[in-house]
């Protein structure tokens, strides 16, 4: 299917997004309209039109406060010209030429594809979005890689979770293939030299 919307489109999503995962969201969708639209295109699309649902619209980015306790003095009190509005600076609610919004996608400097998920600067990586959307936050001491090594193929189907030890035994014995079946079997055998390696310990 094409991923061109139409308005009837955005009508049906904005009514049922809140509240919804965009997985049920998209199931919804694609019975609705007989279509069969992937998750990530759908939810691509909400994040360009803020079409946020208020289930995980948060998508871990936390809370970071940006305002000054009350009581507290800011260091340019008094000081002219220092941190003022001076004439060359931007006026209330004007955006800078290089403005992204939010549900905007990139490629960053290592290839993968990014999202950004909140102002004023918020990225969060595409893959991991698409995978926690159905999953879960990402357990600690864990990382996703790619069955088929395209670091922007982020279908779920191609998005491995591993450890990150069994990430270094797979990168020093080159178990990642761009063969899929192969990089799934580079697991199986990484956790063996794993188990190898602890038992040799305790002896």
């Amino acid at each position: 299917m094409t991923k061109k919307y139409t308005e009837e489109h955005r009508s049906y999503i904005a009514a049922n997004v809140k509240g919804t995962s965009y997985r049920e969201l998209t199931e919804m969708f694609n019975k609705h309209f007989g279509l069969s639209v992937e998750v990530s295109s759908l939810m691509s699309f909400c994040f360009k039109n803020r079409l946020l649902n208020e289930r995980d619209c948060r998508l871990n980015t936390g809370h970071i406060p940006t305002q000054f306790k009350k009581g507290h003095v800011p260091y340019n009190k008094g000081k002219k010209g220092i941190g003022g509005f001076e004439p060359t600076q931007f006026k209330k609610g004007m955006m800078p030429w290089n403005y992204k919004q939010v549900g905007t996608e990139r490629i960053n400097t290592e290839g993968y594809a990014d999202i950004k998920i909140a102002d004023p600067n918020k990225w969060k990586a595409k893959h991991i979005i698409i995978w926690e959307e159905v999953n879960g936050p990402v357990p600690d001491g864990h990382c996703l890689i790619f069955a088929d090594g395209n670091k922007l193929n982020v279908s779920l189907d191609n998005l491995l979770l591993i450890s990150r030890r069994e990430l270094v035994m797979m990168n020093k014995h080159k178990l990642i293939s761009s063969n899929p079946e192969l990089t799934k079997t580079g697991v199986v055998v990484a956790d063996i030299h794993l188990k190898i390696a602890a038992r040799k310990r305790k002896k």
